[in-house]
């Protein structure tokens, strides 16, 4: 029997971003450096194949640092950590070593220079996500609101609305922060932005190779878990720039083949912390199914890496 024609349009850049592929060298040069076990708080990235892969080598992952022995190195995840958690490792003298991603210690770094200056923070973030957690973390309370939604920004109760600055989630949609920085600046004129977007270029980059890709397919599937705020944004950017069908998978066997029905397209790109294996996997569920013909859309190419920190360059 012959296959159905399709065509997959594969985004490019998908996948693995500078800070995630850091975060799981970390892990690894760990294990390498100081053996089995290494202990690493919170999921290093959000993806359930990363973390089953780290486990099988030896990660163990907790959400607490009280979770965590004295005698054994500890990780930091990529998303990054309230200022409390290395302080507390520091006090139990703890071997401990931080994967935040560089990009989001920037935002940190720009907090605390904003705060040192006298003003009140104002961070566009997602309620409960580790990233918005560890940024509101690196200042006393009360000195950083949440704000989620256009909204949120009209309730928000400030200190004094000359004095304020803001910072962003790094995994956005850009089309949203643009909406809600606007909003923020027509309600408080003196607001005081980043000296460059908070929102990490691998983030950027995704979503515009999803636009370039999306009106020319009738379906679109995002590879990534349902807690990674960057894929899930994916799913959303796909939907608003003209893909009819736009949908998160873990895995292959995630597909839902009935709701694809006989498609001609389909547009394929992965969040920033699932891996190439992944996508792969998911296209040979296609190829078996369907004579694919694969059309790469590409829209930036990306060159970032990050160095891992310097106690693991160091012999042990």
């Amino acid at each position: 029997m012959t296959k159905p024609p399709l065509t997959i349009y594969l985004a490019a850049p998908r996948g693995f971003c500078a800070g995630v592929d850091r975060a799981i060298k970390i892990v690894e040069m760990a294990l390498s450096k100081w053996g089995a076990p290494v202990y690493v708080r919170h999921e290093i990235v959000h993806n359930k194949y990363v973390v089953d892969d780290l486990k099988a080598k030896g990660a163990i992952f907790v959400e607490e640092l009280s979770d965590c022995p004295d005698d054994r190195p500890v990780i930091f995840s990529a998303h990054g950590v309230p200022k409390s958690v290395p302080q507390a490792a520091q006090a139990r003298e703890m071997i401990f070593v931080d994967a935040t991603c560089p990009l989001v210690s920037k935002v940190h770094i720009e907090a605390q220079r904003h705060a040192e200056n006298g003003l009140q923070m104002i961070m566009i973030g997602h309620a409960g996500h580790p990233e918005t957690i560890g940024t509101m973390g690196q200042l006393p309370e009360g000195e950083v609101l949440l704000v989620e939604t256009v909204e949120d920004v009209a309730k928000v109760e400030v200190r004094d609305p000359s004095k304020l600055a803001f910072v962003t989630q790094t995994t956005l949609s850009v089309d949203d922060t643009t909406d809600i920085v606007a909003a923020l600046q027509a309600r408080f004129p003196a607001i005081v932005g980043p000296h460059k977007e908070d929102i990490c270029y691998a983030t950027t980059n995704r979503q515009e190779a999803v636009k370039a890709m999306a009106p020319k397919a009738e379906a679109m599937l995002v590879v990534g878990a349902p807690n990674s705020s960057n894929s899930r944004r994916l799913v959303e950017v796909g939907s608003r720039a003209g893909c009819a069908y736009s949908q998160l998978v873990q895995r292959a066997s995630d597909i839902d083949w009935r709701a694809l029905g006989d498609i001609k397209t389909l547009g394929i790109t992965a969040g920033a912390s699932a891996p190439e294996v992944l996508i792969e996997e998911v296209i040979q569920a296609f190829e078996d199914r369907f004579d694919v013909t694969r059309e790469l859309v590409e829209t930036a190419v990306e060159n970032v890496e990050f160095k891992v920190p310097r106690v693991l360059r160091e012999p042990a």
